[in-house]
């Protein structure tokens, strides 16, 4: 799987374009490297509507903070997706389209039916990545190597659903406030975490989220207790990169994450990025999390 086609094999058959929707969080330098599209959700504040990525998570914070509430998310419109697909459509081209786990948004289900607009079903691979964030992330970019070497929508997409129960997206919050507001927790919950300073872990499986160990202390302390506490499967995962995804946390907390990986030898690189909009609405500030690809 890791070789497909040669070069000229590449362009004869044009190239699968890989696409996803916002809650990738890839960095701009990841989406230009990969030649990867990125299909926007929308975030709601009030009665004012933005594209995930217009609008900068420390705004959303703050007007979350203000309001007291926690802003409203969509998925893309119709309209949205079929005019990303279109030009690749008309080209002839096979698109690979994934999307955040299919039990917290419909963007998946959009795609389909833009396929579908574009009279191009049989062009338009949709893939349900049972995650967020950068756990999607790890899929995408593994697709688009494949596509660069000139795999087929069909061999991708096998790929991806052998590689779906292998990824391990998890984070830890710094305040319940925020998944209480999205109705992710409850409100005695929310209040006891608060009162008690717990920091719950929050692991991704099956396409859910739930509440795994639960850490108590300074962030700083906690977010590093989180990833010593992963040290064995870091072992033993794909070397090949690892995430550090944040939604805004102290810069020595992000460096201190990233030395304790390094310091492990294991990874080919380590990335960093922000969280976007839709994510950040849901988790509020001070969530980190390390995601990879079990080996």
């Amino acid at each position: 799987m890791n070789v497909c086609l040669p070069e000229w094999r590449i362009i004869m058959n044009k190239k699968v374009k890989i696409i996803s929707d916002s809650t990738c969080d890839l960095s701009k330098e990841l989406v230009e490297r990969y030649d990867i599209d990125i299909l926007p959700l929308h975030i709601l504040l009030g009665d004012k509507e933005y594209e995930d990525g217009v609008i900068t998570p420390d705004e959303i914070f703050a007007w979350s903070d203000d309001n007291k509430t926690t802003p409203k998310t969509s998925a893309p419109a119709i309209t949205e997706a079929v005019e990303l697909m279109r030009p690749y459509v008309e080209e002839g081209r096979e698109l690979v389209c994934f999307s955040i786990s299919e039990s917290m948004s419909t963007s998946g289900n959009v795609m389909r039916l833009a396929a579908g607009e574009l009279d191009a079903d049989e062009l338009v691979t949709v893939i349900d990545s049972a995650n967020l964030s950068t756990g999607i992330g790890l899929l995408v970019i593994e697709a688009a190597i494949m596509a660069d070497k000139g795999c087929n929508a069909s061999e991708i997409k096998a790929r991806m659903e052998e590689l779906k129960p292998y990824v391990r997206a998890s984070f830890v919050v710094d305040t319940l406030t925020y998944l209480y507001r999205g109705g992710r927790c409850s409100a005695v919950a929310a209040m006891a975490g608060s009162v008690l300073k717990l920091h719950p872990r929050i692991v991704v499986e099956n396409g859910a989220m739930d509440a795994a160990k639960k850490y108590r202390g300074k962030l700083s302390s906690v977010i590093m207790s989180y990833t010593k506490d992963m040290e064995e499967q870091l072992k033993n995962a794909r070397p090949d990169r690892v995430f550090i995804t944040h939604s805004g946390c102290d810069r020595q907390i992000v460096d201190n994450v990233r030395e304790y990986l390094e310091s492990l030898g294991i990874f080919d690189e380590i990335l960093e990025t922000r969280a976007g909009g839709v994510i950040s609405s849901h988790c509020g500030p001070g969530t980190l999390g390390v995601l990879f690809i079990a080996g």
